[in-house]
């Protein structure tokens, strides 16, 4: 029996307040409205974006919440003014969106900073009316950055959803929503690192084993992190050589301007630390060397380092979301992977699997550095 245009009840896991275990409670659904879409998630994992929302350190609380943004799905319902997706459709919600009408969607040098659909970590409302798509027993429960994958059933602005090819296995492309993209295209996008050059990866989370800089053709990849454990995970993604910033009793950009000889042609930097940021900058060579920042840093922090840094012929960028157009891009993504295109094994990515009702174990194995992206199975 179809569910378009009704209310429809489901399981999600609620964040009632900052770094408690999540509930899994029954909520309300609310229809689709203009130019939004219902999805059923069959498959999240979680991000460090989550955690970072959830724990609420140098964020603004906004609970309770339903988190979630990496994930995948099957359309259920569109609302008013939806044409290019329909019930059944394989699709992929996205944390950011492309709205294909603002300044920056039609401009050819901005990808994905659409003015509508930016992401925006503090609004926890649709922007058709201002109102929250789910509840319980009346009681609003607030969305995150538009896409709330951590239920059954959400509701997403249709600029902020990827229509993929029905072939693709679910579980396997549900991390290029998020992480894989993140990752992946601040290297081939972004950085373009050279065949034979050396390029620095600071974070060896699913973001930064996402680099994957031999792709490029990197003859030297060496990555920074703090967690020994990730080592020698990592050398099954082509890392080369190892960094922990621990082991010295002098700046990591020393270390490896001294490794390199001069510096690295090409740093990413994935962690969200500004330290790593300013790390990965100033490690890279001077004359050419091209510095990537993909981390998400505290609202308070502040980039510093001296002028001549820049001055000497240095540059600092900033990737966003791979900088890949949603809606445009991420289809075409998947392509490339079902075509063996990508140069990514995505089953090394998915370390650890759980049902709905276990959710909470992510959240302890990322709280503890373990694995990379644990899949979690709303319909189990």
């Amino acid at each position: 029996m179809s569910t378009a245009g009704q209310v429809i009840r489901c399981k999600a896991a609620v964040a009632w307040e900052a770094g408690k275990p999540l509930s899994i409670e029954e909520v309300e659904v609310a229809p689709p409205q203009k130019h939004e879409v219902r999805i059923k998630i069959l498959f999240t994992a979680l991000c460090h974006t989550d955690v970072y929302y959830w724990e609420c350190k140098g964020y603004t609380p906004l609970f309770p919440r339903i988190l979630g943004h990496e994930a995948s799905g099957i359309v259920e319902s569109v609302g008013e003014g939806v044409n290019d997706l329909k019930p059944g459709d394989h699709v992929l919600p996205i944390f950011t969106g492309e709205c294909k009408e603002c300044r920056h969607c039609l401009s050819e040098e901005s990808n994905n900073m659409c003015e509508l659909l930016r992401i925006n970590c503090d609004r926890g409302v649709m922007l058709a009316d201002g109102k929250t798509r789910f509840s319980i027993n009346g009681k609003p429960i607030y969305h995150f950055v538009g896409t709330s994958t951590f239920s059954q059933y959400t509701v997403v602005h249709v600029g902020q959803v990827a229509k993929i090819s029905p072939t693709a296995p679910l579980d396997k492309v549900c991390p290029i929503s998020c992480g894989i993209c993140t990752g992946f295209g601040a290297t081939v996008n972004v950085a373009k690192p050279k065949k034979g050059q050396t390029v620095a990866v600071f974070g060896l989370g699913a973001v930064g084993l996402a680099v994957s800089a031999r792709v490029c053709g990197a003859s030297r990849i060496i990555a920074v992190d703090v967690n020994p454990r990730r080592f020698e995970e990592a050398k099954r993604f082509g890392i080369t050589e190892f960094v922990n910033p621990k082991d010295y009793d002098k700046p990591v950009q020393e270390v490896i301007v001294e490794m390199t000889g001069g510096g690295v042609d090409r740093s990413v930097e994935c962690t969200g630390s500004v330290q790593a940021m300013i790390s990965a900058f100033e490690c890279v060579h001077d004359g050419w060397g091209v510095c990537v920042l993909v981390g998400v840093p505290k609202k308070d922090d502040a980039f510093k380092t001296h002028p001549m840094n820049l001055l000497s012929e240095r540059t600092l960028k900033g990737a966003f979301y791979g900088n890949y157009k949603p809606r445009t891009d991420i289809p075409m993504v998947v392509d490339k992977y079902l075509n063996k295109e990508l140069g990514l094994d995505m089953d090394k990515f998915i370390t650890h699997s759980v049902p709905f009702a276990d959710i909470n174990k992510a959240f302890d194995y990322m709280l503890q550095g373990i694995g990379l992206r644990c899949m979690i199975h709303l319909d189990a």
